[in-house]
């Protein structure tokens, strides 16, 4: 069986337009899938260069290949489960930023190059005052990126046509202000003069990104079989759920020159991203924490069990519509269509997304995703929302437990052991609280704030709400408990 390869697949010769941080499965199943659409419809007409940013790994694989390589996308289309194979060819060559660090920097002197393209993980995004300008190339992401653009200016003397789009993904609050604003940083360390640093802030657009596609990588298991299937030996196959959202804040329309929309691709164009960001972390994430540790007392392991668990299903359902979206500023469409899709990603046929792997560090999580949507709700309606104050009482249920092992907090269901994985002083309070009576343990809960930030006790009716659910779950379960609540 041969190799995948550019003659096999007809790659064509484009402009180098992206340059690429980043050589993983996301960025790969994401953004170089989404360039290959535009690519394929005429609206782009442009390719890759992805960047290895690290010292440790080899590009062999892509080499191998000619960059070229499949996406899978599985799941619900249209409510049926599919699969949807396609081969991308917008990836025109890999380049590692240490062992071919001439020919990288090269690439700064690109006229057709417009788009910085990024994933270096969360850490990634990091000013380090120990980096320096001399390296070949700097450690740092910021500190790479610092100097790749200062070698531009230098090229094409501060020409401000000849500026940068920047498009991070590292999955951080206001990427693009947080990248330029290390960038900055090492610029001012490296003492780089003024010409250049008006040049970053006038020739130069750093746009702050928010991404959501679930992407499961390589199928090991499954991977000879594929490359029966699909006719070509291929190392560098990268799954995923067919659900994609790119939303792009910037201060200038890039529409006309990364018409991605245009090809009918799920990207926006905004001048404020945080409202999509608080309808995925509201809607998407906080659905996750407020029904998993009831779910899994409840007997579910998976996700997808818990969509066809009719109790589960109706107390997502009304958590969500009933009061989530309420709290939320985008148009009700919007947020109905995107609850809908959360929903169709939830009972997705071929992910298992375990509850215990969403339950880790579940009191931040209820704290970031959750008690936004509890607090506005209480706010804007005045009264208690039941949902999601059940999956308070739900997480100290699934967060009950004496014995701290091997840096776990060891619950029970059904006699059977689990794992509870969270900070050490959180274990260590539910360890020392969750066998106190029920209202002594409702109190302690609520009113941690170190855990919420404030005193939770303190708004009417909570503790005596949330007292109730957890003296019934202790006396009837779980299951019971919901359906005498919420059937």
């Amino acid at each position: 069986m041969d190799t995948i390869n550019r003659k096999m697949t007809g790659k064509k010769e484009r402009p180098i337009k992206v340059l690429q941080f980043g050589e993983g499965n996301f960025l790969r199943a994401f953004v170089d899938y989404m360039i290959d659409i535009a690519n394929e419809q005429g609206k782009f007409n442009g390719d890759v260069v992805i960047v290895k940013p690290i010292e440790f790994g080899n590009l062999d694989r892509f080499h191998n290949q000619e960059c070229q390589y499949t996406v899978q996308l599985r799941g619900r289309v249209n409510g049926e489960p599919a699969k949807l194979n396609r081969i991308v060819t917008s990836v025109a060559d890999a380049v590692d930023s240490y062992g071919e660090y001439d020919k990288y920097a090269e690439y700064a002197k690109l006229d057709t190059l417009r788009f910085i393209v990024s994933n270096t993980t969360e850490a990634g995004i990091v000013y380090d005052p120990d980096d320096r300008f001399e390296y070949t190339p700097p450690k740092s992401y910021p500190g790479k990126l610092a100097k790749f653009l200062y070698e531009r200016y230098k090229h094409f003397n501060g020409d401000v046509n000849k500026g940068l789009i920047m498009l991070p993904v590292e999955l951080i609050d206001d990427n693009g202000l947080h990248l330029k604003e290390c960038v900055l940083k090492q610029a001012d360390n490296w003492g780089l003069e003024e010409g250049f640093v008006k040049w970053l802030n006038d020739a130069c657009i750093f746009t702050s990104t928010l991404v959501d596609r679930i992407v499961t990588g390589y199928p090991k298991d499954e991977a000879e079989e594929l490359c029966k299937e699909f006719g070509y030996k291929d190392e560098l196959i990268v799954t995923g759920e067919p659900f994609a959202l790119w939303v792009i804040e910037s201060p200038k329309d890039l529409s006309d020159e990364l018409p991605l929309p245009d090809a009918g691709l799920p990207v926006i164009y905004t001048p404020d991203h945080h409202p999509y960001k608080q309808r995925k972390v509201r809607i998407l994430n906080g659905a996750h924490t407020s029904f998993v540790l009831a779910s899994y007392l409840c007997g579910n392991d998976i996700v997808r069990q818990s969509m066809n668990d009719e109790l589960i299903l109706k107390f997502i359902k009304g958590t969500l519509f009933d009061e989530v979206i309420p709290t939320l500023t985008l148009p009700k469409q919007d947020l109905l269509d995107f609850a809908e899709a959360v929903l169709a990603r939830f009972n997705n046929p071929y992910v298992k997304h375990a509850h215990l792997s969403i339950a880790l560090n579940s009191v931040s999580k209820w704290r970031a995703r959750c008690m936004p949507s509890f607090l506005d709700y209480v706010k804007n309606e005045g009264k208690l929302p039941k949902h999601l104050s059940f999956s308070i009482a739900a997480l100290m249920a699934f967060y009950t437990g004496t014995e701290i092992r091997d840096k776990a907090l060891i619950g029970h269901r059904n006699g059977e052991e689990y794992q509870i994985l969270d900070d050490e002083a959180v274990l260590k309070f539910f360890a020392e609280n969750s066998s106190k009576e029920a209202s002594e343990f409702t109190k302690a809960v609520l009113s941690n704030t170190a855990f919420w930030g404030q005193d939770l006790s303190a708004i009417d009716g909570l503790q005596a709400l949330v007292t109730e659910y957890i003296t019934s779950i202790r006396e009837i379960g779980m299951r019971k408990t919901m359906e005498k609540y919420f059937a």
